[in-house]
């Protein structure tokens, strides 16, 4: 491509600030960016990146189809919700304007297991209007193509566990809500936890109907499965809440934490193969005590046994680079919703985004 990546920014919040700062210092253009939130709408991107004037203004969601039709970019970056019912608005409408899109959501990582019927209809647009549409971030290496590596090099694979913890904090309020932060174990219960207390046949109903609410490793062990050419004989998942000895303050939540309250939530999934490999792995993610700190570790359980433990990552950063650095696979990929297993392995991009871009 002879001329800069096109980008619109789709969310400008928190995520943003790095995707925005990485698409520029990668080479890239951003040509619009789209919002719902009153306060930043029709401020410049610069203002929310602390630079000069970029000359692009926010716009507002409701303005969005026009603004996408005038701008004409390569690709949107959707940096607002974790269900993919929440981000189904944006994507259609990329789906349907023939842009290609890839989303920070946690559920569109492999959305398929947990919502098919959105995922396909997304797919069936993207395919018809020749353009690609999928879901990254930390996970994409962090686990997933990590996790796939490593089984690349493993003689038998009976058992694949792995944990990985984050602060909700640095991830907005849509999040922090979504992992119970701040109810009481009661209402934990009652609101997070007892969803999960359903029969398998009840559990396909919601996913048919796209009522489910899958954890980020309900996805995730979905996208290995895929990667691994596994499949899948059953899937669980079971919710617990996190909770700290002492009052926390959260300015996500813009509350107090009381102690014994639920500062987030552990999801476990386990996943049942035909071949024989379980797989079952967990996300903790709650407001943070000073004692916390981001970890993610992983064991392929086989011959030989692998544990790899990375300690202190920067879970946004990562989050945003991979967004990044996939902007030129998701525009070279064929067209439909597709997860990045399919798409192929994420790699360091040192040149600018449009000279991957043919």
């Amino acid at each position: 491509m002879e001329r800069k990546v096109k980008v619109v920014q789709y969310g400008v919040g928190k995520m943003s600030v790095y995707t925005m700062r990485y698409v520029y210092e990668k080479g890239g253009e951003i040509v619009g960016a789209i919002d719902v939130n009153p306060d930043v709408i029709g401020k410049d991107i610069g203002e929310i990146l602390g630079t000069e004037n970029k000359g692009v203004t926010v716009t507002s969601a409701e303005n969005a189809r026009q603004m996408l039709e005038n701008t004409k970019p390569d690709v949107a970056i959707v940096t607002t919700m974790s269900l993919i019912s929440d981000v189904e608005d944006a994507l259609t409408l990329c789906a349907e304007l023939g842009i290609n899109a890839i989303t920070t959501c946690e559920e569109a990582f492999y959305p398929a297991n947990s919502n098919p019927t959105v995922t396909n209809k997304i797919d069936a647009l993207a395919k018809q209007n020749n353009c690609t549409i999928t879901g990254s971030g930390y996970q994409d290496i962090y686990w997933g193509q990590l996790i796939s590596s490593i089984a690349g090099s493993t003689q038998k694979i009976t058992k694949i566990k792995g944990s990985s913890s984050y602060n909700v904090e640095d991830y907005g309020i849509a999040l922090a809500k979504a992992h119970g932060a701040g109810l009481t174990l009661d209402d934990f219960d009652k609101e997070v936890a007892s969803v999960d207390r359903i029969s398998d046949e009840e559990r396909q109903k919601l996913i048919n109907n796209g009522e489910y609410l899958p954890s980020y490793m309900w996805n995730v062990n979905g996208w290995l499965c895929a990667k691994l050419g596994l499949t899948v004989k059953s899937q669980t998942q079971r919710c617990v809440p996190q909770t700290y000895k002492e009052d926390i303050f959260s300015s996500t939540l813009n509350m107090t934490v009381k102690a014994g309250d639920a500062t987030g939530m552990s999801a476990v999934v386990t996943t049942e193969t035909e071949e024989g490999i379980i797989i079952e792995s967990e996300c903790i993610g709650k407001v943070y005590s000073k004692e916390d700190y981001d970890k993610n570790e992983w064991t392929v359980y086989g011959e030989p046994d692998t544990t790899i433990v990375v300690a202190r990552p920067a879970t946004v950063e990562l989050t945003c680079a991979s967004i990044v650095n996939r902007i030129p696979d998701v525009i070279k990929s064929k067209p439909g919703y597709v997860p990045t297993c399919a798409i192929g392995e994420l790699n360091y991009k040192v040149k600018p985004l449009n000279e991957y871009v043919k």
